[in-house]
């Protein structure tokens, strides 16, 4: 099992007028490659630093990030984009679909600015990842001839396209329903029982509970860092869930 994500003595300050905040404050720990993790904390606590630190976003003020075996802190902004699209994938809240684009164009976003592929190979390796999240019969539909769930799978398929070594997901349920919620993590279980690495930004306790691991988060500093004992599963929590009253969807 090989190291995905190495993290040394991180820190991450701002300067807020004369004030000096210490967004993380010396974090350290590893994610090895299949994990399932969720990061956990209150407004403030830094998890949005970390994960942008962990997108190569932003760059810590003090310490290492080794990403797959590169020390990202000594890489330029053209490098630090290049590593992104090719080690990352990203699943964001608002989903950040083109409103005027397909699904099938929306997922092969990434794959632009990648010249290993030709235009056969990027529309292949498109049909495959909209496959895996199931929903090949809906490549050619806009942003708004599908529901939420379905663009948040069509947001999954683009961050999958580029094969990354670990998907960042920022609060990806956040806007969704209980049930189409469950449905997602049913899907990045799916994906993490294929091998994918997985780092799930949340404040949901239900949605950490589908985790194999949590990283909890106060005041920029690591307050617990546990194995998930009992890992729910999504697909059992949305086959126990009644039915849908066809009639009051009419």
């Amino acid at each position: 099992m090989s190291v995905i994500v190495d993290i040394k003595n991180l820190k991450r300050e701002f300067t807020v007028g004369n004030e000096t905040v210490k967004a993380l404050n010396d974090v350290s720990f590893t994610i090895n490659s299949g994990e399932f993790i969720t990061i956990m904390g209150s407004s403030g606590s830094g998890k949005t630093t970390l994960l942008n630190i962990l997108g190569c976003l932003e760059k810590p003020t003090q310490g290492t990030y080794l990403l797959d075996g590169t020390n990202v802190s000594n890489l330029s902004k053209n490098e630090l984009a290049a590593l992104r699209n090719s080690k990352l994938g990203f699943v964001f809240q608002s989903y950040n679909l083109l409103s005027r684009t397909s699904a099938i164009e929306n997922v092969e976003l990434p794959l632009l600015y990648n010249s290993n592929f030709s235009a056969s190979e990027r529309k292949e390796k498109c049909i495959k990842a909209l496959e895996a999240v199931k929903l090949a019969d809906r490549m050619y539909h806009l942003p708004s001839q599908l529901s939420g769930g379905q663009q948040q799978r069509v947001a999954i398929a683009r961050a999958l396209v580029n094969d990354p070594v670990m998907i960042l997901a920022d609060e990806a349920t956040g806007n969704l329903d209980s049930r189409t919620s469950y449905e997602i993590m049913m899907l990045i279980q799916d994906l993490n029982s294929q091998g994918k690495t997985i780092v799930f930004v949340t404040h949901e306790p239900d949605i950490a509970s589908f985790s194999k691991r949590t990283i909890t988060l106060k005041d920029g500093k690591i307050l617990r860092d546990l194995i998930n004992p009992k890992v729910s599963s999504a697909k059992e929590v949305l086959a126990s869930l009644p039915p849908i009253n066809e009639d009051l969807i009419k």
